[in-house]
């Protein structure tokens, strides 16, 4: 979502398990920490005494600290009402709510795949479990650690919290969050650009539609390799603010950008094998409809997932190379026109034009 790449480092990455920290908080800014000491306390997870609190950067959607408590750190998260991006963008707070409940059923379906929430709190905030020693996948990949196997388990388990919820009318009612999946991912990811490309505007408006129009299954909403930590039982899953019942394309779509546009910044084909590898073990998994069919959205849902990092709302802040961003956008631009299945997609991408 909404960018938090320091909550996969504040959970596992880096040492000792957290991300950066920014500077002490002022006297100006004590009241916020309070209020953050204060509610942890009210739920019982500190004691009595100033525990260590360290606000943790790098995120554009939350506030978030990390927590020394006498029985371990702990992670504690709340969600901004506007964004901490350069353009306009507001998002209901009440997705930190939502993100509980995904958590929560991630781990009915796998405990291994999700941290434990420990407590909510006011304000749709939420304190959860710090994991030690997991690295963000994304700095793994970037690190020059491209693993196929670990990407096949990623796409086993979307597609396990994807078969658990598929048609269930509990899990429907648990998640009605359309507007605010809207507010995060449809608006600023397909229909913002469709409000600057006037030859695009009708495909992507109608890839708009039809994903707001369809109610399959439990989607995350950011499967990005910066939301998933490498842990020694598999991924880990974090980050679920956009999580809706809808179209579990979508969550395949997101991820699979992902790894397409850093073979294009790192210019490294494994990451293209990665992508591949994800989407052979998701197809595996899918048992609530024609895997065909969900591959084939999903492939429409990439490419316009693909020009959005390009020219919509929350571009991807590494690619900065105007030769990178014209790859991509090209190839986006071609697949929006004639669409094709993601496994498609994949296979025909191109790392550079050369």
């Amino acid at each position: 979502m909404a960018d938090l790449s320091a909550e996969r480092k504040r959970l596992g990455g880096g040492a000792p398990g957290c991300g950066p920290l920014i500077p002490p908080l002022s006297e100006t800014a004590r009241p916020l920490r309070q209020q953050v000491f204060d509610r942890v306390r009210a739920a019982g997870l500190i004691g009595e005494g100033d525990p260590v609190l360290q606000p943790l950067t790098g995120g554009v959607s939350c506030d978030v600290w990390k927590v020394d408590t006498l029985t371990g750190p702990i992670v504690v998260k709340r969600p901004l009402e506007q964004l901490r991006v350069a353009a306009e963008w507001h998002a209901p707070v009440e997705r930190g709510t939502s993100e509980i409940r995904w958590l929560r059923r991630a781990r009915g379906v796998d405990a291994r795949m999700a941290p434990e929430v420990l407590a909510e709190l006011p304000g749709h905030g939420f304190a959860m479990r710090f994991l030690p020693g997991c690295p963000v996948w994304k700095d793994e990949l970037t690190a020059g650690r491209v693993d196929t196997g670990f990407a096949a388990a990623v796409g086993e388990r979307i597609a396990a919290v994807h078969a658990a919820s598929a048609n269930s009318a509990a899990d429907r009612d648990a998640f009605p969050n359309d507007a605010m999946f809207r507010a995060l991912r449809v608006d600023p990811f397909l229909l913002h650009v469709a409000r600057k490309d006037a030859e695009l505007a009708p495909a992507l408006e109608a890839l708009a539609d039809d994903l707001s129009a369809r109610k399959i299954a439990l989607v995350h909403g950011d499967v990005s390799p910066k939301n998933i930590l490498v842990s020694a039982d598999g991924p880990v899953f974090l980050d679920a603010e956009c999580a809706v019942y809808g179209d579990p394309a979508f969550d395949l779509a997101f991820c699979v950008t992902h790894l397409l546009l850093k073979a294009v910044w790192l210019d490294d084909a494994r990451m293209i094998a990665a992508a591949g590898a994800t989407i052979a073990a998701y197809r595996g998994g899918v048992d609530w409809e024609e895997p065909g069919s969900v591959l084939a959205r999903a492939g429409a849902l990439t490419a316009g997932l693909l020009l959005a990092r390009v020219e919509g709302k929350s571009p991807a802040p590494y690619l900065t190379d105007p030769d990178h961003k014209h790859i991509v956008r090209e190839q986006a631009r071609a697949r929006i026109a004639a669409p094709v299945a993601i496994d498609a997609l994949v296979t025909n991408w191109k790392r550079n034009f050369t």
